[in-house]
């Protein structure tokens, strides 16, 4: 039996982050990843960027995003219900990450037009969320840390408090790996429809989950079982706006719609639910799949009219486009005198303003419930987009 220092459960971001950090201080490292190898990295090969403070303009940041800022930042989206020590260590760390990532392969540019106005806050991975997995497997490769793909941790030996070893099934066969330590870095259970309907009932059957198929919770019930504290609220997760028309798996960054702020958004009753206009999108956006989860069948519309035109980035799915509103809603399957009534409604309440889609604008509505913040502009300029 090989003897490691090191078993690294999950080979995304954080897991690679822990197998690398381990094998420079001289640790014999194995890294155990449930998906094949090209689909390994998890989650983190659909993301593309990285949040950092930092106190001066770099070569891919500009202006200033201060700790404070950040943290503030932070607080807001979370509704202050965080661990605050773990956020200030974050916050803290986060201006180094990009130096840290850059001696593994990790390159970085400057946030493109449309990327959700993000040019001061976040460092964009050059070739996305696979690039940056991709490095990391490099330097692994180079370093001498096995990996071992499609390994399917079914079984934790905890024993006083401690993993004293790991089942793996590999294929048709099952091995025991005893290392020192172990670093789980699995995910989450969001590919799990059934755990999720544990929690959202009937509704989970409709979610779409734009993530990896391999995130199915299997470590994180392992320790549950095996007496892990729990903390923080099932519920709550990172759910976003996702095209309906997407896989049911694995459709990535691309599938996300960014249109919400910019028009209205309604449900299958042609009925507004939200303040589409309450925040700036980067800190709204992960909000959107919870609103659109308690709504009936779990489905939303995004209307804009031609004005948005350019304002956000699309979907890889075409919108569906019709003359007016009556005619999209048809082409929609919504009630059109409803959605008539709805946008009318809205149209009667937006108030003047200047309408600036790059930050928070005066353009709101007066009278309306729920209201719009921000960005609130008459949806009166065909052709109409659903």
């Amino acid at each position: 039996m090989d003897i490691y220092d090191v078993a690294v459960v999950g080979g995304g971001n954080a897991g690679l982050s822990a197998a690398l950090t381990a094998r420079q201080a001289g640790a014999r490292v194995i890294v155990l990843e449930g998906a094949p190898r090209d689909l390994r990295g998890g989650n983190s090969r659909h993301t593309r960027n990285l949040r950092c403070a930092h106190a001066a303009p770099t070569r891919v940041l500009t202006d200033t995003y201060s700790e404070d800022e950040f943290l503030a930042d932070l607080l807001r989206a979370t509704r202050n219900d965080t661990d605050g020590p773990l956020a200030q260590l974050l916050v803290g760390r986060s201006a180094g990450c990009p130096e840290w990532m850059e001696q593994f392969g990790v390159r970085f540019q400057p946030s493109l037009t449309g990327t959700l106005h993000l040019s001061r806050t976040n460092a964009f991975f050059l070739g996305g969320g696979k690039a940056l997995m991709n490095s990391y497997y490099a330097s692994a490769d180079r370093m001498g840390i096995e990996v071992l793909y499609e390994a399917e941790v079914i079984a934790l030996d905890i024993r006083d408090g401690e993993c004293r070893g790991i089942t793996v099934r590999l294929g048709a066969r099952t091995e025991q790996i005893r290392p020192r330590t172990v670093v789980v870095a699995a995910g989450g259970f969001e590919a799990n429809l059934e755990w999720l309907e544990e929690i959202w009932g009937e509704a989970a059957a409709n979610f779409v989950v734009r993530g990896t198929p391999y995130n199915r919770g299997t470590l994180l019930r392992l320790l549950l079982d095996a007496g892990a504290q729990p903390v923080g609220d099932p519920s709550e997760c990172h759910a976003i706006a996702v095209d309906a028309r997407a896989p049911q798996f694995d459709g990535g960054i691309v599938t996300r719609l960014d249109s919400l702020p910019f028009g209205i958004v309604v449900n299958t009753h042609a009925d507004r639910f939200y303040d589409e206009g309450e925040d700036a999108w980067p800190k709204r956006y992960a909000i959107w799949g919870r609103l659109i989860a308690r709504q009936p069948d779990q489905t939303a519309f995004s209307i804009v009219d031609a004005k948005a035109h350019g304002t956000f980035i699309p979907s890889m799915f075409p919108p569906i486009v019709a003359p007016t509103i009556r005619e999209l809603a048809v082409a929609l399957g919504l009630p059109a005198d409803r959605l008539d009534a709805t946008v009318d409604a809205f149209n009667r309440a937006v108030r003047p303003g200047t309408f600036t889609h790059t930050a928070l604008d005066d353009c709101r509505t007066e009278g309306l419930t729920p209201p719009k913040s921000h960005w609130a502009q008459r949806l009166d300029t065909p052709p109409f987009w659903g």
